[in-house]
């Protein structure tokens, strides 16, 4: 099981790697300065897709070797 400190380095680094170091600093300042439901978010997040396709697309990360790591290091 990883650490608060784990989840936190992992998620800035996901961050900035799909943002870059500014915009992934303005999206923390958009959640911390908005109201956001994570729940709430989640419940319409995957509306359009079912388990077979999340899977058939997990699988095809998987083959182009873009998942990640099963230890969440890289």
């Amino acid at each position: 099981m990883r650490t608060d400190t784990e989840i936190r380095l992992n998620g800035v680094r996901a961050l900035v790697q799909a943002l870059g170091a500014v915009d992934a600093e303005r999206f923390v300042a958009l959640i911390n300065r908005e109201r956001f439901d994570y729940t709430e978010w989640r419940k319409t997040q995957w509306l359009d897709e079912t388990v077979a396709s999340l899977a058939a697309k997990a699988r095809g990360l998987r083959a182009a070797g873009l998942e990640q790591p099963e230890d969440g290091k890289e």
